[in-house]
């Protein structure tokens, strides 16, 4: 027997839950499947810009999104020895209308699934239903699960970085594009650092970075990223989302010694440690065709490097929404065009912060930032 339903989202994460509430809040009917058998709060920490915290308040989260997180007030920039290079302020501090905000992925998944499931209904969210292919005809969309066939007016591919829909849309090479960063990840459950409203980018030798901050709920995230290969497409031992040695980390911060941080022993305290190669795509000529289209890292995997990927998810969903409820049949290319040149900048300032990111100099720090700013999108005027 098959399924119907206005529009069909495929993945349940940040993206594809907001997209779902974000077209319950114009009066559109949704359904979400995911292949996982249940959703749990995994993940480490992530950050939410202020125009991605203000399409969730406008979606009526502003207290529960407030209660799970942190908010960070600046981000300093130190060396191995925690003298501080530059410091600039975020979120309210910084200006903007909205706050920044540092959280848990996975608590952030499931305040989101809770939402659809209150506003929506509890069938909304089908889990155990891995995608197969789809096939599109006739004015609708037939997705092919593993627990059977659903039928869609709309079909959107929110389903991450190995996204079956892209694949399926665009067959011909689409590697992962490997910066040559090892990132190794963890949340720690410890005391906050400094003023408890910082992030901290500490720059050591050898170009290892340490990034950190707490994210609420008692734990402080942190990536180490560590130089292992030329940039090119990732090759297949790349190794990824894999349990790791906290040892293995701690080696890379021997000779540290900042005085409001023991790095290492911050590894140590972390459950599970594990390790990514920091990847992106090169930007896609086009999205979707007929009644299909994609959504976050479906649509623009990115480098992490400007705490802005799942900030860019949530404003796809606003915009999905929007120009579905203005022109039903014209509102998928109409969100495509919008977010294809959006999104594409963001991944051409993510690489070039990435490759600038090695300088200590405070006039630098501040233009790197500053240009990362306004070539996102991001400055206090449109934010």
């Amino acid at each position: 027997m098959t399924e119907s339903t206005e529009v069909l989202i495929a993945g349940a994460g940040i993206g594809g839950l907001t997209a779902a509430l974000t077209l319950h809040a114009t009066g559109v009917r949704s359904t979400v499947i995911d292949s996982a058998r249940e959703l749990r709060p995994l993940g480490v920490g992530i950050n939410l810009l202020p125009h991605a915290v203000r399409e969730l308040h406008a979606l009526g989260l502003a207290d529960e999104l407030a209660r799970i997180a942190a908010e960070p007030a600046k981000i300093s920039f130190f060396d191995e020895s925690g003298n501080l290079a530059f410091s600039e302020a975020r979120g309210i501090a910084g200006g903007y209308a909205w706050p920044q905000y540092s959280v848990h992925r996975g608590h952030l998944q499931m305040l989101l699934l809770s939402a659809v499931r209150d506003r929506l209904g509890p069938g909304s969210v089908r889990t155990a239903m891995g995608l197969n292919g789809f096939d599109a005809h006739d004015g609708h969309v037939t997705a092919h699960t593993a627990a059977g066939d659903v039928d869609a007016r709309i079909f959107v591919g929110a389903d991450g970085l190995h996204s079956v829909v892209r694949a399926r849309l665009h067959q011909g090479p689409d590697p992962l594009m490997w910066s040559g960063i090892r990132m190794y990840r963890g949340a720690a459950e410890m005391p906050a650092f400094l003023d408890g409203r910082t992030m901290a980018i500490v720059k050591g030798a050898d170009g290892i970075d340490l990034i950190t901050y707490p994210i609420g709920s008692g734990f402080v995230n942190w990536v180490v990223q560590v130089p292992e290969s030329t940039p090119g497409p990732l090759p297949g031992n790349a190794g990824w989302n894999a349990p790791v040695d906290p040892g293995t980390v701690r080696e890379h911060l021997a000779g540290w010694h900042l005085e409001w941080l023991d790095a290492a022993d911050m590894v140590g305290r972390t459950a599970t440690v594990l390790e990514y190669p920091m990847v992106d795509r090169d930007p896609l000529p086009w999205w979707g065709r007929g009644n299909v289209t994609l959504l976050g890292d479906a649509a623009h995997p990115m480098y992490p490097v400007g705490a802005n990927g799942g900030s860019q998810a949530i404003v796809d969903a606003r915009v999905l929404a929007n120009e579905l409820h203005r022109d039903p049949d014209a509102g998928l290319r109409a969100y495509e065009n919008d977010r294809m040149a959006a999104t594409a900048d963001v991944i051409a300032a993510n690489r070039e912060m990435h490759q600038s990111g090695a300088t200590l100099s405070p006039e630098d720090l501040a233009e790197v930032t500053a240009k990362y700013r306004s070539d996102t999108g991001a400055d206090r005027a449109t934010a």
